[in-house]
């Protein structure tokens, strides 16, 4: 996953880039491994226990929506996926390849291989609560900084796929347009098309709604409704329990950081097992 700010030497100086392929050069995903595996995974910040042994996988295609209360471990979950925080134990593999970690001497964990986790990042992207973008740059300079600087890909196919991307999400009239005069809703549209220009195997999503007035959360939620169509593989951290419901092939529920429930949404919302989900969804209606 490629950040906001990050500013990192690339390999090969002229990649392809073929809409719908990965990025990463001579690398197609095997179908039988799952994108994200998870397991026993920890995170502590001091004394606070935050994540206490989850574990969670992402098969092909799957939309994996984690849902729960405030505090519960969600956005941790996800920052840990792509090292924006670093366990305190468990193991995460992504695509097969188990991230290599090493103690940090002082009870957690750290990246033991600097190339692998810039490797394993070109195969994911996250879209913030607060969207992340470049103030200082355009749509279309937001979209394509990452692929031509970073990924090296040629820049006249780097403009030419996120003229797509943005006429896609609705913001092609907006190209030149810089962040601050855009609506939140806009702006998190943008932010997607930003993700999406890197061809991630993996999409996270944080919240991607909870920063929007009421009246924009929709536009947002139907660009990420037409991406769970295509097949994405998408893990999406989400306080819209219908959206969820919907769109969703599976449900984590994560309580204390520990997986309390997990399944189909038709069974964690028709019928749940565990009293402490129950008034959860009791909560929200």
């Amino acid at each position: 996953m490629i950040l906001a700010g990050e500013t990192r030497v690339a390999g090969p100086s002229s990649r392809s880039f073929v809409p719908g392929r990965s990025v990463v050069p001579g690398r197609s995903p095997d179908l039988a491994v799952p994108p994200v595996d998870i397991t026993g995974l920890h995170k502590s910040f001091g004394l606070l226990q935050v994540l206490k042994g989850v574990s969670l996988r992402a098969e092909r295609g799957d939309v994996v929506a984690v849902i729960g209360g405030s505090g519960s471990g969600k956005s941790t979950l996800l920052r840990c996926v792509n090292l924006l925080e670093n366990p305190t134990r468990g193991q995460i593999a992504i695509d097969g390849e188990t991230i290599r970690l090493k103690s940090d001497g002082a009870g957690g964990l750290v990246p033991a291989d600097a190339a692998q986790v810039r490797r394993i990042r070109t195969r994911l992207a996250m879209v913030f609560q607060s969207f992340n973008l470049w103030q200082h740059r355009t749509l279309i300079e937001n979209v394509t900084e990452v692929p031509v600087h970073v990924l090296k890909v040629p820049k006249d196919a780097a403009r030419a796929t996120a003229e797509a991307l943005l006429r896609r999400v609705g913001l092609y009239e907006k190209r030149d347009t810089y962040p601050a005069f855009l609506s939140g809703g806009q702006q998190q549209r943008a932010a997607i098309a930003r993700a999406l220009a890197i061809q991630p195997e993996v999409m996270l999503f944080d919240e991607p709604t909870s920063a929007l007035d009421p009246e924009l959360v929709g536009e947002v939620l139907s660009v990420i409704r037409d991406l769970a169509a295509e097949g994405r593989t998408m893990i999406l951290v989400t306080h819209e329990m219908t959206f969820a419901r919907e769109v969703a092939s599976r449900v984590v529920f994560l309580d204390a950081g520990l997986v309390e429930e997990e399944g189909t949404p038709e069974a964690l919302f028709g019928d749940p097992k565990s009293e402490r989900l129950k008034r959860f969804i009791r909560s929200i209606h």
